[in-house]
């Protein structure tokens, strides 16, 4: 359906900062009990699995924050032209169909510059409802071939089943008949088109939503509801299927329940049809209290579930939407805009522009929880007002989200494990506390036992239990953690690269895990470090040089600087603490001209490290 478009601001919102972490007492809390199997994985996350959508008629799409703002949600997707914009949009003259509002600056080009910049992938709608198979093909061949940009992901079309066939028209489609059998064929041409071009991209279509108008219906012309009619035609020759969820509620509270009560099933529908079919939610959002407390909790409750479930990948709609100042209200104490966005549009009723929303910061917590390659583990909770996510990291390490749906009371929560034997010690604990505008960390509470506060998000990164040998180490004990993203196997041994005057602890004593996300002239490196001596490490400083013309950009979670080939990265102050068999990891954007070669040697506080690259 038709979103609104983005309206204009001038101001921008500084970074903020962590807040403290203020738990309330045990005693004010009611009980839960969540248990979690960790020998049970659900899914992989996804390279792509936490997405958002950008649209052409947002003036702000390359205002200098945005790519900081999708990295700092942990976006790993973005998806574009913009929803209905995508059936009338045309790339090669950056227009739109009965003259439709496009933002300058927002052109494929610097769109796709963004989301790099971001470290993030491209997810593109071709314009199924104006356009035809050539110009889809076209844009491939611009994309992948032209300017090598390697996106993988296509999607034919949006919403096409909003284009009259049933009733209701919101979509634009130029076809002489709108019927789904219609569609599919000429989905058909779109694959044949676009894959001549390019035969590793990933295309999905258009299905309904289960449940939802119009599913179920057999239109005018089709002998099968939309469908149905689509995969039997065209499921051989897709990848994925599409579907968008706005779920319809009342009240905040029957909107915390949606994500439990209507995804299962709508996954369980999609599997009837075509068991196999991969699922992308590629527009996504809670549809009320849209910029209050409720939306930050249903946020990372419907990616999760949706992932969980089996989709690949989640978009939320949108970055920046605009609102209607007439239908400002309070909900939970907080004003709503009714502003469909993660950030202001700078609307005159609203904060700044690009000021975080709370949906912005639920999204924040997921990234706390896990990232991509982490596998989501099997929960269970006691209560339907306290939702339960978790996840495995590839270094064995777990961490657990527990949303307290309850707007009055905290909750105690029992924590039982299966398959994980979790460290000694406080763990480490990330909380976004209702209508607040940062997200606070502190070293609290046990792997046991956890108490989360009324309407709020609470994760816990918990180490796995270790027997490793003692070995010498420079590190000085310091209780809490860092949450960690990646890791790898075990260190290897061998003799000290370390430049040091000073004697270094032997080489295995720490590891570093180096990754990148590469395009032409571009990159994101991701470098985990972790703490592989007896002793926990209390602030660390890792060297490296780079072998080839790399040169650093933007950095998160680490003050990274550089002199020539040589880079040095200080810990920020969340995450200096790295405990004995843990991890914590960082990231940059960077450059290249020639020679982006991974570095083949880190010295962490000056003693060399085992490394591993990829």
């Amino acid at each position: 359906m038709r979103r609104l478009p983005a309206l204009t601001g001038a101001v921008l919102l500084a970074a903020t900062g962590l807040t403290a972490l203020v738990v309330p007492s045990a005693a004010a809390a009611t009980a839960a009990t969540v248990s979690v199997d960790a020998g049970q994985t659900l899914r992989t996350i996804d390279g792509a699995g936490v997405g958002m959508n950008v649209a052409v008629w947002d003036g702000r799409m390359n205002d200098a924050s945005t790519s900081t703002q999708l990295s700092g949600a942990g976006i790993t997707a973005v998806r574009y032209p913009g929803g209905s914009y995508s059936d009338g949009y045309h790339w090669q003259t950056h227009t739109v169909e009965g003259g439709g509002y496009v933002a300058p600056n927002t052109e494929f080009d610097p769109f796709v510059a963004m989301v790099k910049a971001a470290g993030a992938t491209p997810i593109i709608t071709a314009n199924y409802g104006s356009g035809t198979p050539q110009e889809a093909a076209d844009w491939v061949r611009y994309a992948n071939v032209t300017k090598g940009y390697g996106i993988k992901y296509w999607e034919i079309g949006n919403e096409l089943y909003g284009n009259g066939l049933y009733g209701a028209n919101w979509e634009t489609d130029k076809h002489d008949s709108k019927t789904a059998t219609t569609y599919a064929t000429n989905v058909l041409q779109f694959v044949t088109a676009m894959k001549a071009v390019d035969p590793t991209i990933k295309i999905g279509a258009v299905l309904t939503t289960p449940g939802n108008w119009p599913d179920g219906i057999v239109g005018p012309g089709d002998t099968k509801d939309w469908n149905h009619t689509v995969l039997s035609i065209a499921g051989s020759k897709i990848d994925f299927g599409i579907v968008h969820h706005y779920p319809y509620s009342t009240s905040e509270a029957e909107m915390l329940t949606k994500p439990q009560a209507d995804i299962p099933a709508m996954m369980s529908a999609l599997r009837a049809i075509q068991p196999n079919l991969a699922i992308a939610v590629t527009e996504a959002n809670s549809q009320y209290a849209l910029n209050t407390s409720p939306s930050g909790l249903y946020t990372p409750d419907m990616y999760l579930t949706w992932m969980e479930q089996g989709a690949f990948n989640v978009d939320w709609w949108d970055l920046r939407n605009g609102t209607d100042c007439s239908k400002v209200t309070t909900i939970q104490g907080a004003t709503d805009y009714n502003d469909g966005g993660m950030l202001s549009s700078g609307a005159s009723c609203e904060p700044p522009a690009n000021t975080p929303f709370p949906s912005y910061y639920g999204l924040q917590m997921l990234g706390r929880l896990g990232g991509p390659g982490d596998q989501l583990l099997k929960t269970a909770s006691s209560t339907a007002m306290l939702s339960a996510h978790a996840v495995k990291k590839a270094n064995g390490d777990v961490s657990v989200m527990l949303i307290n749906k309850d707007p009055n009371n905290a909750v105690t929560v029992n924590l039982a494990y299966s398959g994980f034997t979790p460290a000694a010690g406080p763990p480490t604990v990330s909380s976004y506390l209702k209508n607040a505008s940062a997200i606070g960390t502190a070293t609290t509470g046990s792997a046991a036992a956890q108490t989360v506060a009324a309407y709020s998000i609470t994760v816990v990164t918990l180490h796995k239990a270790t027997t490793t040998s003692p070995s010498p180490s420079r590190s000085s004990a310091s209780p809490g953690a860092s949450p960690s993203r990646s890791s790898s196997t075990s260190p290897s041994a061998g003799p000290s690269r370390s430049g040091s005057g000073s004697p270094s602890a032997p080489q295995g004593s720490c590891k570093v895990t180096y990754t990148k996300q590469e395009w032409q002239g571009g990159l994101v490196g991701t470098v985990t470090v972790a703490n592989t001596g007896p002793a926990a490490i209390n602030g660390w400083t890792l060297t490296w040089t780079f072998p080839g013309d790399t040169t650093v950009g933007t950095a998160w979670n680490a003050t990274v600087t550089q002199s020539g080939k040589a880079v040095t990265a200080v810990n920020a102050s969340y995450n200096a603490a790295i405990p004995a068999g843990g991890s914590t990891s960082f990231g940059f954007q960077g450059g290249w001209t020639g020679n982006d070669a991974s570095p083949t040697a880190f010295a962490l506080n000056g003693s060399a490290c085992s490394v591993v690259t990829a």
